[in-house]
């Protein structure tokens, strides 16, 4: 969070930016200087400090993760790139899902989606919804077009389509609430126009804003619309994946074992209606699961 600070010396007074946050287990600052009063264009200063701090900080290694990624790409065998993403597929399913409540382990997901093993006396819809998110997942790899509303909605009902028929790939007409959470989704009358804007501002964004920033954001922005009945977690992580495929970015798995923090992030970001506390901790959270390739 950017706030402006004030300092006087010899009755003059002079205005900062300062941004705090952690390192490891230092807390550390970064200042900028504003001038002897708040300039008007405050709001866009603050976004462009944030932005200098996170080239600074984070984006730099993420480009550097993306580079050598790339490198390990161009001569890795088609036959061990396709079992490194069939390997993430079971993670990225197990995880994605045992988020939003399903029963599968680990080791019953592999199962189920490596070798057809059904698990027993597990509830039939986690195992429709992990055998669909499979499959949803290797289309959204294949997509060649771009983002766009219609798609979305297909995708929804795609993953729903043999569990929850009566709301898949159909907007909400109701009103809803996040279990655990004090975050209020919008009201049903303000779906379209939020949705409208959504897809504007990305259309207007996505090849201004650094690729991994951009995937955050889809998340966050999308997930706080929430325009389905059901499933808008599970989405907005395959609108994510689908932007760090598309830029070429490794995909990232967020953990079930990590859902804490990440709970914690969007709804702070939501509540306060500042995206950089979630894009922060998206920013690291990718950094760290891809610590490997910054080597």
């Amino acid at each position: 969070m950017v706030n402006i600070k004030k300092q006087t010396v010899n009755k003059k007074t002079y205005y900062y930016l300062e941004h705090s946050y952690r390192e490891h287990d230092k807390v550390l600052k970064k200042q900028k200087y504003l001038g002897k009063s708040i300039p008007e264009n405050i709001e866009y200063l603050k976004k462009s400090f944030l932005s200098e701090i996170y080239n600074e900080m984070w984006l730099n290694k993420i480009d550097s993760i993306q580079k050598n990624f790339s490198k390990e790409q161009k001569v890795m065998p088609k036959s061990a790139k396709e079992k490194e993403i069939a390997t993430f597929m079971i993670k990225f399913t197990y995880n994605t899902q045992r988020i939003e409540g399903s029963t599968l382990t680990f080791k019953e997901t592999a199962n189920l989606l490596e070798r057809g093993i059904t698990p027993k006396e597990k509830s039939i819809f986690d195992v429709k919804e992990a055998e669909t998110h499979k499959e949803l997942f290797y289309d959204i790899l294949n997509y060649k077009k771009d983002l766009n509303f219609q798609t979305v909605l297909y995708w929804h009902k795609k993953l729903l389509e043999k569990t929850h028929s009566d709301i898949a790939g159909k907007i909400r007409n109701h009103q809803i609430a996040i279990s655990g959470s004090k975050f209020m989704p919008p009201f049903q009358a303000e779906l379209n126009i939020l949705l409208k804007e959504f897809f504007d501002w990305y259309q207007k964004n996505k090849d201004k804003l650094h690729p991994v920033v951009l995937a955050g954001l889809v998340h966050l922005k999308f997930v706080t619309i929430h325009p389905f009945s059901d499933g808008n977690g599970r989405i907005s992580r395959i609108m994510m994946n689908f932007v760090l495929n598309k830029y070429k970015y490794p995909l990232l798995n967020i953990a079930y074992n990590k859902r804490a923090s990440y709970y914690n992030a969007l709804e702070r970001s939501q509540i306060k209606k500042q995206d950089g506390i979630f894009v922060q901790w998206f920013l690291k959270r990718y950094i760290k699961e891809h610590e490997n390739y910054s080597k």
